[in-house]
Parts: structure tokens; sequence; C-alpha cells
């Protein structure tokens, strides 16, 4: 009771460094939550400083009943569902058709990577009992593609039940409906998510870094990307492999599609040019980012980031990104 009458003295005393010093600890896994809301790293971005901004405002309403870190949870989310039934920014998913239809990367356009370094911040520490861990299977990128599939409030019951462990009661009261209706929205979510995962996912969500394998298959992509190998790629691609370029609606399955696409990239009189890569890892999966040196540039110029999915040492998938976020990773925009 002591620190919970400590954390409501805090809020309310209305001294914004104190305030500031109190959020800071939760600001990383704030923006994790809401990313998981939104599937935008820069939406969750402005998500948190709107958080934030929302719990100074109305600091009077905190009143220990919970602890300081849910009441923040419950702002984000509620911010995250004002957000996503604004007009400003509609979220609809594109469902294409054909080979598009089957791909929840190729309908979610606003699908961004994040860094792991960031993730780590966000992860608990010692002491932070009630901080969420950032597993793996809740953070990878066919996770957060599928569950945008779900309705806004769907999405929120599941991550708030789902991930962050609350209770149908803790989560009727920060979304204010019944606990009946938090029930029927989960098993609802479930459901979808079934449909929407991949078959094999129970095979691929460890709560962990990127394994050694998948390290040593990331190495040898890289490799073969610089020297533009080809042959060296397919051996690494799975038969059934599939590419897919958010916010472009572009798929490319199977290993056949995704080399034609690469080929003239890569070879012949239109090759793009000469290439450097750096590993990076993003949301818990390796990943690489593209640099190139086009004829008569000084310099080589980021243009891509892939992130791998990998199986049994095949890559199963790659979610090809732009260079918009380097910055975010820490990669440069210039080699």
């Amino acid at each position: 009771m002591r620190q919970a009458d400590d954390a409501v003295t805090v809020v309310r005393g209305g001294d914004p460094a104190k305030f500031a010093e109190l959020t800071e600890p939760c600001r990383h896994e704030l923006q994790v939550h809401c990313y998981r809301m939104l599937g935008s790293f820069a939406d969750a971005e402005d998500m948190v400083q709107e958080t934030l901004l929302r719990a100074w405002r109305g600091r009077e309403t905190f009143a220990g009943r919970s602890t300081f870190r849910a009441w923040l949870y419950r702002i984000a989310t509620n911010a995250c569902l004002d957000l996503l039934s604004g007009p400003a920014r509609s979220r609809e998913i594109t469902v294409g058709t054909g080979n598009e239809a089957g791909s929840p990367f190729a309908e979610v356009p606003w699908l961004q990577p994040y860094p792991d370094r960031l993730l780590d911040l966000a992860a608990p520490g010692q002491g932070e009992p009630d901080a969420v861990t950032v597993a793996r299977e809740t953070i990878e990128l066919a996770y957060l593609a599928a569950i945008q599939h779900l309705p806004p409030r769907q999405r929120a019951v599941l991550i708030l039940r789902d991930v962050a462990g609350w209770s149908a009661e803790e989560t009727s009261d920060a979304l204010e409906l019944s606990v009946a209706a938090v029930k029927s929205a989960l098993q609802r979510a479930r459901a979808t998510l079934r449909t929407r995962l991949p078959e094999r996912r129970s095979q691929w969500g460890p709560a962990t870094p990127p394994s050694e394998q998948e390290r040593a298959v990331l190495r040898r992509y890289m490799d073969a990307s610089v020297a533009g190998d080809l042959s060296a790629l397919a051996a690494l691609l799975r038969a059934d492999a599939r590419q897919t370029m958010p916010p472009a609606s572009l798929v490319y399955d199977g290993r056949a599609s995704i080399l034609d696409m690469w080929r003239p990239v890569l070879e012949g009189a239109q090759a793009w040019g000469e290439w450097r890569v750096l590993a990076t890892y993003a949301n818990r999966q390796p990943a690489m980012a593209g640099y190139v040196r086009r004829p008569g540039e000084a310099g080589y110029t980021a243009v891509n980031l892939d992130v791998l999915r990998v199986e049994d040492g095949l890559i199963a998938e790659i979610t090809t990104f732009g260079p918009e976020l380097h910055a975010a990773f820490g990669l440069p925009d210039r080699l």
C-alpha cells in the first residue's frame, strides 16, 4: 500500500519532473504495447507521447486502485483505439485477389519493423515483476500482421488478456465493456488469429532472440546478396518461400517467383549496382539492411531492410521494408 500511496502522491502532486521520473521506466514497454495495437513503429512513438500527455492532464483521476503501470496501459490502449476510430488515419485492411489474399503482410500496408535494440529496453528488469515480457511469439511480424485483421476492440482485448496477462475484470474496466463482452471478444479474436498465423507457427515462435542457426542463415544471405549469387540465394529459400513488401501490396509466392524478381536487380545490364549489407535484428528476427552503389555514384545508399523468418535452416518468408526507419535501428543512410 505504501508504494501505491507514494505513486498517488507523486502523480497528483503536480511536479512535472517527478511525474516524468515515474513515467520514464514505462516508456519503452508502452511503445511496444502501442506497436502491437497499431502495427506501425512511427504511430506507436506518437501514441506514447499522447499517452503521457493524457496521463499528465488526467493525473487527478489516478487513485491508486491499480498500479501506475496498469493505469498508463489503460490510457495507452484507449489512445490507440481513438486513433484507430478516427478518420485521419484509416486502418482498413486491403484484401487483394489471387495470391495476395493469402498474405496478411500484403494486406497491412502500414506494417513497420521494430528494432531489437529498443525491444531490449522494453523487457522487464530485475525488481519489475509486473512488467510485460517482450515474448518473441507476440512481437514477430507474422503475429503483428495477423492481429491487424482484428477489429480494434477485439485486438485490444486479445493484447490485454493474452499478452499483458490482464484478467477479464481488469480488461472490462479498462475498455468499459462488460465481462461477458470481453470473454466473447477474446474467443472471436483467438479464432480469427488461428486462421491468420502460419500453420507451423509453434515451431518458430520461442520467446528467445534469433538462434545461432538463424544467424548463420542471415550471414549466408548477406554473402549471397553482396555477391549477386542467385544460386546461393536459391539454396537458402524454401520452395514455398514468400516475399512481401509493405506498404506495396506485392506478394512473390514461391522460390521461382522470388528469384525472377531478384534477377534483373542483381544481374545483367539493368542491375542496380554494387551491394553492401549490414546485419541487424527486428521483431526478434534476423534482418539485413541493403545498400547499393549505382554506376557513377561515389557511395552506397540505403535501399531496403529485409526481415527473415527462418524454418529448419531455410528462409520461409522475407518481409522487405524501405530505409525509412534506419535511424531507429542505429543504421546509417549511406556507407
